[in-house]
């Protein structure tokens, strides 16, 4: 029997899943990572640690499901996006990876917007120049590390850094590529414009490939540390956000990907390159040939009710607290939540937001309380909603949802109504490596197209559709959510600084 694996190297963990040639998984094995934050907004991690987490979880479960490495016909990558790994000529690591969420480099961002003009970095990547974005990272390599700028030979994202201790190999696919901000994403490459604005060689970067597309093979020495076999094909994959969309079969237009973890992402398809103006959505490649995405992240999503249970309900499981939310009124009596407790990122690229509670009585409960939270994740993610329509994305047939935020019915509901679409469960829970090892199928010509790997493996378990009742409140509710942020920014700021 034919076997696929995916990788997926996150910023908590290496995880290694096994997929059969129906889609079903056979055996995962996760080795959780180290993080440094060697100053105050700093975020590294070792790029050895990835590649000895990876030798662990393959080995792992190759033997826990004891299938041989010569029974896997190919192998999927994904991981964190936008980490900067630098090496030399011959391959050494030069210093730690920035990653994603590192927040060193906003001197550098600015520094970009002058060089290219906003408006026109935004129109050739899709994106705003943003700190957690790898261009910015390199900028500042030079500025603050000289004698380690002056040894890169090479420029690899983290997941390709492991791609190239597997077969030794220099690529990268276009998902990823694009969240560097050193792509066209309608040319789908590197962009001379770019690069040549930020006086950075084409030769450190990497071959782009399409997600399914064969990058290179198992090399001897890898086989021999993994367990692997020596030539077995590793495909292109894609970052973590594009596979989790492939994951949930999130790959045409009309299908969004909602995903409502500690943050929420909203993830829609397109059969073309869309870009919001202001640059307030992300817009990348997708994983699939041939198609492209809108991507808006809110920081505090079902993060919002998880601090909401441990500051002022400890100890009380989310079935308990929600319960009673269910029989409070649809707007909790004039009760609106702003959920930016983290600060935001879509629809307002605003560190020093703020959350708050507005409205409060004494007629307000918990009851009251708890759904008003549920009320303002749901508000401020159809705020991406708006945004990808203003941007060009013409109807939304179905949202899939998925995180530990789509168990709750309540919730469920309440999304369905906001954003006036169709809910659905999916029967796919392992996220990015599964569909990384779906994209490895694809590459082995397991399935025909991502297309129809997706529809051979990902069934609908469960729908949630709008109620008639609850789309009108909600039409009328949002825009008082949406005067929220403008008239409370100045002051967030100002006690921010306090």
């Amino acid at each position: 029997m034919a076997y696929f694996l995916g990788i997926d190297v996150s910023t908590t963990g290496i995880k290694a899943l096994l997929i059969d040639h129906k889609g079903e998984v056979v055996g995962s094995a996760n080795t959780e990572q180290p993080l440094s934050t060697p100053q105050p907004l700093w975020s590294e991690q070792n790029p050895a640690d990835w590649w000895n987490g990876a030798i662990q979880s393959i080995r792992t479960v190759l033997s826990e499901t004891r299938i041989a490495g010569e029974q896997i016909e190919a192998i999927g990558m994904t991981g964190q996006m936008h980490g900067l790994t630098l090496l030399d000529a011959v391959g050494k690591v030069l210093r730690p990876a920035i990653l994603w969420n590192d927040q060193r480099t906003g001197t550098q961002c600015d520094e970009i917007r002058a060089r290219l003009g906003k408006e026109r970095l935004i129109q050739l990547t899709g994106n705003d120049a943003l700190t957690g974005f790898t261009a910015p990272k390199i900028l500042w390599v030079k500025q603050n590390e000289p004698e380690v700028y002056r040894q890169i030979q090479h420029i690899l994202l983290p997941k390709d850094y492991v791609r190239w201790c597997l077969t030794g190999d220099y690529a990268v696919d276009r998902a990823d590529g694009a969240g560097t901000i050193l792509f066209d994403i309608r040319t789908r490459d590197w962009s001379p414009e770019i690069l040549a604005a930020l006086e950075i060689s084409s030769e450190w970067l990497p071959k782009t490939y399409e997600g399914p597309e064969i990058t290179g093979r198992i090399s001897a020495e890898a086989a021999r540390l993994t367990g692997l076999q020596a030539g077995t094909p590793v495909v292109a994959g894609g970052g973590d956000q594009a596979a989790q969309a492939v994951g949930v079969g999130a790959v045409r237009p009309g299908i969004v990907a909602l995903t409502l973890g500690t943050s929420g992402v909203v993830f829609a398809t397109t059969g073309q390159a869309f870009i919001e103006p202001e640059g307030r959505l992300h817009a990348f490649c997708h994983s699939v040939p041939g198609r492209w995405h809108l991507m808006g992240v809110m920081l505090s999503a079902a993060g919002s009710l998880r601090w909401y249970r441990d500051t002022f309900a400890p100890g009380i499981g989310y079935d308990t607290l929600l319960e009673p939310a269910a029989q409070a009124p649809m707007g909790s009596e004039g009760l609106l939540f702003l959920p930016y407790l983290t600060g935001e990122r879509t629809p307002h690229p605003d560190p020093l937001a703020r959350g708050a509670f507005a409205g409060l009585t004494v007629r307000h409960t918990q009851a009251h309380m708890v759904r008003a939270v549920l009320e303002g994740v749901a508000f401020g993610l159809r705020d991406s909603f708006e945004l990808m329509k203003t941007a060009g994305l013409a109807s939304i047939d179905q949202v899939r949802i998925s995180g530990g935020g789509a168990r709750s019915l309540l919730w469920r509901q309440i999304l369905a109504d906001t954003f006036n679409a169709e809910l659905v469960t999916v029967n796919t829970t392992e996220g990015a490596a599964y569909g990384a090892a779906l994209l490895a199928g694809v590459g082995a010509g397991a399935w025909s197209d991502v297309d129809a790997a997706c529809n051979a493996t990902v069934q609908l378990t469960g729908s949630t559709k709008p109620s008639q009742a609850g789309v009108a409140f909600y039409e009328r509710a949002y825009p008082l959510y949406r005067k929220l942020y403008p008239a409370l920014m100045g002051l967030s700021h100002e006690l921010a600084r306090l």
